[in-house]
């Protein structure tokens, strides 16, 4: 015997000449303890739809005891969501920072509509933002993390949970704070504040929060299971997150932080140690009815991976008869515009072919996360999810799991690499 796991039961479809996707994505939740969907879309048509409910090694198929234990399972405020639920074709989960694209697509439609630019200032359209130092800030400058402000508060330990799960509290934070570096002139991921940043001008813009906007503007019409708060009459199709290991500690953290060259009063540094600490916190209330209903709109999107595929697919042409963005859009959203710039302060020193590239709210291909190679954009997120397209090819595709097993800093997902080389291999881009 050779020890090896056999592999998970798929389910789901593909079309003639895709066959090899649907065993790649076999091989690739072959160590996967948790559920996960895969979708692909060619050509605005769907040529695969695969789910597997997991190996029943870690929740989904656990005794119900092992299951109501596991991290995020269980509903402090009487959500209902146990987590032993299987985990189904129709099952929703947490998006985490796939949920920044649903964020850009409402800041691009409102682009193309010519009633937003990304070189305005932000405070044309939010005026409270022009406080500390902040009236230069452009659009472009949230879209691409560049406004130096990754998180709330200066207070290391973060904003409080009462006033992270307040969007009106998060706002009002975000318009007085003051910049951590000069906006435009460094990057760096702005995990929570990103979601609120982008959101705001949204909302100013266009009357209705950036959730609404969404629902109206690019969930209906395309008929996606994609929310940025989820309805209550959703709720029986939510299956919760996993972690697979304890998230670090605000003392490991901390030392982290110090190990990069900051000393510990550094406003960077804490600035650091309070986006990790709110991120922690945002992440947990997914685990409550109150924080999946809350619009968090840099991590807190809900869906399945059917529907991301659909909506990257109407990015780059017609579903249905609906096309969201014309080419010119997409053009200037996939355009990079980070990498002439370093990290900021001594983090720039950590630069180098691993960071993370951004365009108009989309991630780019890196090493780390090489989506479906050059010319394709997208965005991951914590854990693994990952929706993506490649405009060329017209591929689009979405991938959500309940297992948190993705470790960035180790490079690409093992769960992603068999099949995006499969798709890349059906759709004619070859392998890599």
């Amino acid at each position: 015997m050779s020890g090896r796991r056999p592999a998970p039961v798929v389910m789901g479809t593909v079309r003639p000449g895709w066959e090899g996707v649907r065993d790649a994505f076999a091989r690739g939740q072959a160590e996967d303890p948790g559920g996960a969907q895969l979708a692909v879309r060619h050509g605005g048509r769907t040529v695969a739809d695969l789910w597997t409910p997991g190996t029943g090694r870690f929740g989904y198929g656990a005794a119900p005891d092992e299951a109501a234990g596991a991290p995020g399972a269980g509903s402090a405020d009487g959500g209902g969501v146990t987590g032993s639920e299987a985990f189904r074709a129709d099952s929703v989960g947490v998006l985490m920072s796939v949920s920044k694209a649903l964020v850009a697509v409402c800041a691009h439609l409102l682009i193309e509509r010519g009633i937003l630019d990304p070189g305005d200032p932000v405070a044309r359209h939010w005026p409270e933002f022009a406080a500390a130092g902040k009236a230069e800030t452009t659009v472009a400058d949230l879209l691409a993390h560049r406004s130096g402000l990754p998180a709330y508060t200066d207070d290391p330990a973060g904003l409080p949970q009462a006033l992270l799960l307040d969007p009106a509290a998060r706002v009002r934070a975000l318009a007085a704070m003051s910049p951590v570096w000069d906006p435009g002139k460094a990057f760096l991921y702005h995990a929570l504040t990103y979601g609120d940043l982008v959101g705001e001008v949204v909302r100013r813009v266009s009357g209705e929060s950036v959730g609404r906007f969404f629902a109206r503007e690019v969930a209906g019409p395309l008929g996606l299971d994609l929310w940025i708060g989820l309805p209550e009459r959703e709720e029986h199709r939510f299956v919760p997150q996993r972690a697979v290991r304890p998230d670090p500690t605000p003392g490991q953290v901390a030392q982290a932080v110090e190990r990069a060259g900051l000393a510990p009063d550094d406003r960077l540094a804490t600035s650091l140690r309070a986006s990790s600490a709110e991120l922690g916190r945002a992440t947990a209330s997914f685990g409550t009815r109150r924080g999946r209903a809350a619009e968090f709109p840099a991590a807190g999107g809900i869906g399945d991976a059917r529907s991301l595929a659909r909506l990257y697919a109407a990015l780059v042409g017609p579903v249905d008869g609906v096309r969201l963005l014309s080419a010119a859009t997409v053009e200037r959203a996939r355009s990079p515009r980070t990498d002439h710039l370093p990290q900021p302060g001594v983090l720039r020193r950590l630069d180098g072919p691993h960071r993370s590239r951004f365009g108009l709210g989309f991630e780019l291909p890196r090493p780390g996360a090489p989506l479906l190679g050059e010319g394709s954009f997208g965005h991951a997120g914590a854990g693994g999810r990952l929706g993506m397209a490649h405009p060329e090819s017209g591929l689009a595709v979405g991938y959500v799991c309940t297992a948190m097993t993705w470790e960035p800093s180790a490079g690409p997902d093992p769960r992603w690499m068999p099949w995006t080389e499969a798709v890349r291999q059906a759709a004619g881009l070859g392998g890599g």
